[in-house]
């Protein structure tokens, strides 16, 4: 932490830091104080000794990016939640992933950092909390979400089937809704053995011993429009294991008193109690793509970027293998993509 630099907490976050003015934030603490309290708190002379070496810091303190927000956890070398927006026009843009490279986030301390070291050959992905995806409207917010800190040890199967097409549902979600905001982030939750004990359990990988998590959280706020106080939510709580298109979204929903005493976080303090908020299954379908779509999905993201007419052949077939026709987007996107690799192919021999 910078020297001279102080956070104010503030429910879920923290109203003063580097870009608060003092007045501003010193107006801040005043308006949440309970009645009579002064902003100077009066210390007895142990407290003072107590604190003469100052307390111990965890770094857990808000972090603010382009478009997500996290509190980083220095002893898991993981995020303890990411929140972002979405909205149309965020997924609107010609920012690509291609550009990006997965890094240790510069505003963390060497000795609390994750380093991709530690994913390599560990059997673990590098698991988006704010997925890249949502980012398409800016190339530098699009490679702020690839620093380790929104990144936790993830199934393979589970990062690239199941986690991605609920990633999908989200943004496919601004069609239908004004704003959308996403909060996501790791769980070691407790199993029971044989002897009936909980035992909270997780593997750690790396020189780091960054740690892997057994769940995955989601929770999804949406409201319809600027006008409108209508809001609806769901919260879901995803193992970190492959997981088949036999299963459904809303297996996994759960009601966020539940994913708040699980992860020990109160999920947007400053939403109003006494507001309706709707359960987001019941408003809205909470259904992810189903193979056939999510198939075609991916092969299109294949095709796009091919680069030997042998491998574009070779994707083609698999998916005839799989019984599954391609749509007009895909076929369009084969033909331009094989035409411009037989003239690539052409100029070179020339």
């Amino acid at each position: 932490m910078a020297p001279g630099l102080k956070y104010v907490r503030f429910f879920g976050g923290f109203v003063c830091g580097v870009t608060v003015s003092t007045g501003a934030c010193v107006a801040a603490v005043k308006l949440y104080l309970q009645p009579g309290e002064s902003t100077q708190e009066k210390e007895s002379a142990t407290q003072r000794l107590i604190k003469l070496y100052g307390l111990p810091v965890d770094g857990s303190e808000t972090r603010y990016y382009t478009n997500h927000i996290l509190s980083y956890d220095q002893s898991r070398r993981t995020p303890r939640w990411v929140v972002e927006h979405l909205s149309e026009e965020k997924l609107l843009g010609k920012a690509e992933r291609k550009h990006c490279k997965f890094k240790p986030d510069p505003s963390i301390p060497e000795l609390f950092t994750a380093h991709n070291e530690d994913y390599l050959g560990s059997g673990w992905s590098r698991g988006h909390m704010a997925p890249a995806g949502n980012n398409k409207f800016s190339e530098q917010s699009m490679a702020e979400t690839f620093y380790l800190t929104n990144i936790v040890p993830q199934n393979y199967e589970n990062n690239a089937g199941f986690w991605n097409r609920l990633e999908m549902y989200c943004r496919e979600l601004t069609e239908r809704f004004r704003d959308v905001w996403v909060i996501s982030g790791p769980l070691t939750l407790p199993q029971t053995g044989e002897d009936k004990k909980k035992i909270v359990s997780y593997q750690v990988i790396g020189k780091d011993d960054v740690a892997v998590p057994t769940h995955l959280y989601k929770v999804i706020l949406v409201k319809k429009d600027l006008s409108s106080d209508a809001l609806a939510l769901g919260a879901f709580v995803v193992p970190n294991a492959p997981i088949g298109f036999d299963h459904q979204l809303k297996e996994y929903q759960v009601s966020l008193t539940q994913l708040e005493r699980m992860s020990g976080l109160t999920f947007f303090p400053e939403l109003h109690k006494s507001q309706s908020v709707k359960n987001l299954c019941m408003l809205d379908s909470c259904e992810l793509m189903d193979f056939k779509r999510f198939t075609l999905y991916i092969t299109s993201r294949k095709v796009r970027g091919v680069r030997s007419l042998a491998k574009l052949e070779k994707m083609m077939t698999e998916l005839k293998e799989a019984g599954i026709t391609p749509d007009e987007y895909l076929t369009k996107m084969y033909f331009e993509k094989k035409q411009e690799l037989l003239e690539k192919e052409s100029s070179q021999v020339r």
